[in-house]
């Protein structure tokens, strides 16, 4: 019981890491400790109501870097090719230079992909400024969505002690 509470633990301290390693896929971290709680500690536990949120949280984190990207691009001027570029920057930028990567990577690529598709200086800086504020705002989103599914877990465990 003690090595499925470690586990559960170092699984949640997992899925924060996520946030700044992209690699480290956070929300499906957060997963591995619910089902070892469930399959090594208690079956009976958690709530039918418990996994459908869990559920629908999930899939609202693993969509919130795309829109979120999209959106911020878009917003300050970018080009469809600089939305795709800052979601694959992103994903580029988590494995060339983590944790920093993440941020400049889409940043520059942006920046450069705009200055070639627009031909204006000006919204490109704002097309890739903008993708730095996509990220930002994924990040603390995600970061809301994990304490929410930790509190929530803990909450549902304590309730039906």
């Amino acid at each position: 019981m003690i090595l499925g509470w470690l586990i559960i633990i170092a699984a949640f301290i997992f899925a924060f890491v996520g946030l700044v390693m992209p690699m480290i896929p956070g929300v499906l971290m957060m997963w591995v400790g619910f089902l070892v709680y469930h399959f090594l500690i208690d079956s009976g536990t958690l709530s039918w109501f418990f996994w459908v949120v869990m559920a629908v949280l999930t899939i609202f984190s693993l969509v919130s870097d795309y829109i979120a990207g999209s959106y911020f691009v878009k917003r300050y001027g970018g080009s469809r090719t600089g939305e795709i570029t800052a979601a694959v920057g992103v994903v580029v930028g988590s494995f060339l230079f983590p944790p920093f990567g993440i941020i400049l990577v889409p940043l520059i690529a942006v920046l450069i992909v705009e200055l070639i598709v627009l031909r204006d200086t000006m919204r490109a800086v704002k097309a890739s400024i903008g993708s730095l504020f996509g990220f930002l705002t994924s990040t603390f989103a995600k970061f809301l969505l994990l304490v929410i599914m930790v509190v929530w877990f803990f909450v549902d465990v304590n309730l039906n002690l």
